[in-house]
């Protein structure tokens, strides 16, 4: 329901009439982010400009202790960005200006609601490479890449965002201003305080604007994919491509249910007679890149991989690429509601995790497609539901609710990259332990002590 009408007005003073909305038509985009089956209206929407429209609302919304939610792009997969009721969604995507590329120091300086593809793109026009690549890149903002601490394709040999914030503007809950970090390759003057914010999933400030680090671009690239009539043997190759030792910037995978998906409505010409594929790609100096993509071929023939494909040009680098990111769209045409989850285990594990998600895809009488990063063992189990059905969506929450036990039972975690938000926060307490839930409280608390950001999100106020 909408807010208070003197709050609706203070806030058309402080940003514009024309950037606060309020009727219902307009809120209901905003009533859902990426997450499937949860919507909530919130009181109105607000799209500040500056840095100093964000201090003004936050002091307003402390004040008057009216939740505050901030949105980017709404991609998360979480819930992360779900509104509160009667909350004020503090929608950042006007702040999008790219207000720095320095190439002596080899750091942008953005705000929060610039697109991580306009980053990207920024970054390769100065010959400069920025690896987080999540797969939502071209329309996910930065301040929303920091807040989950995403990850992407890259992962595994690039790391994710958190290894590239060098320092954050974060407006606090009271509506102060905080600037932690800032260009120096070292710098251990006190608490790493860009660390705290980043992946704390808006509960503990705003962040208005990053500075990350870039690094030069790779010279040359190779991409390849096999196939294997056995998930075990794509396990097995992955672990022999580590231990050979290469990092790939990319070593990714596809179950039979994804790749039959895939192809259906991509058309690159995947074999649908194997249990798993496997994209690889390896960058780096042109010799380097030739010698370790020549080692995964043959690891993978090796381990009894049924067809290796290497890309002769870019063109097909970027069609066979195409298997692993259009996975999520090809997945989502097949049913009404597509549920994408995020669990990671040990490498070594993979293999059985992956068999145990589809033991359970029988018990539960789900179809659920796995796909993911083999290479850092972060898989993302997709089921293929409908949220009008409520006795099938019951059987979904019982599903994940295993899945999620056995893969901290095989030392993996919840997310690996999705964060908690709503959907996750039961999961939270067995996973965390109660000395680590009095902490994030207390940090929360301390930070936070009206709890007026996000609340509700990783877990439900003390």
């Amino acid at each position: 329901m909408p807010l208070a009408a003197p709050i609706l007005q203070e806030l058309g003073q402080l940003l514009g009439p024309d950037q606060v909305l309020t009727a219902k038509e307009d809120l209901i985009p905003y009533s859902f982010d990426g997450t499937a089956a949860l919507r909530e209206m919130p009181g109105c929407i607000a799209f500040p400009t500056t840095t100093e429209q964000v201090v003004q609302v936050l002091q307003l919304a402390n004040r008057q202790q009216i939740p505050v939610v901030t949105r980017g792009s709404g991609t998360g997969l979480s819930g992360g960005s779900l509104p509160s009721p009667d909350s004020i969604v503090l929608c950042l995507v006007h702040l999008n200006r790219i207000l720095e590329l320095d190439q002596a120091n080899l750091t942008l300086l953005a705000e929060a609601g610039a697109t991580t593809q306009a980053i990207s793109d920024a970054s390769t026009a100065a010959g400069l490479f920025y690896p987080p690549d999540p797969g939502s890149m071209k329309i996910s903002t930065i301040g929303g890449n920091v807040a989950e601490n995403s990850g992407g394709l890259r992962g595994l040999k690039y790391g994710v965002t958190r290894n590239y914030v060098m320092g954050l503007e974060v407006v606090l809950p009271q509506g102060e201003l905080l600037w932690t970090g800032n260009k120096c390759v070292k710098d251990v003057a006190g608490y790493s305080l860009k660390d705290l914010f980043v992946g704390s999933e808006g509960t503990l400030g705003v962040i208005t604007k990053v500075l990350l680090r870039l690094i030069p671009r790779p010279a040359a690239k190779q991409t390849m994919v096999a196939t294997f009539a056995q998930m075990d043997q794509a396990a097995d190759a992955v672990s022999a491509i580590i231990a050979a030792p290469i990092i790939p910037c990319t070593l990714e995978f596809l179950d039979r249910t994804t790749i039959g998906c895939v192809e259906d409505y991509a058309r690159i010409g995947l074999p649908l007679d194997c249990e798993a594929l496997l994209l690889m790609e390896t960058d780096g100096h042109p010799a380097v890149v030739a010698d370790e993509a020549a080692q995964m071929e043959r690891i993978c023939r090796a381990k009894g991989a049924k067809e290796v494909r290497v890309a002769r040009d870019e063109a097909e680098a970027t069609r066979l690429a195409s298997a692993r990111r259009t996975a999520f769209s090809a997945l989502a045409r097949v049913a009404p509601t597509t549920i994408l989850e995020d669990a990671t285990v040990p490498r070594s594990e993979l293999a059985k995790m992956i068999r145990f998600i589809q033991e359970i895809a029988r018990k539960y009488n789900l179809r659920i497609g796995t796909f993911g990063h083999m290479g850092d063992g972060n898989l993302h189990p997709t089921c293929l539901t409908d949220e009008r059905n409520q006795e099938e969506m019951h059987r979904v929450e019982l599903a994940f609710k295993e899945i999620f036990a056995e893969a901290v039972r095989l030392g993996g975690t919840i997310t690996g990259e999705h964060g908690i938000g709503v959907a996750k926060k039961s999961f939270l307490p067995e996973f965390a332990g109660d000395a680590q839930m009095r902490v994030l409280r207390e940090l929360r608390r301390t930070l936070d002590p009206k709890q007026i950001l996000n609340p509700g999100k990783l877990f439900d106020p003390s």
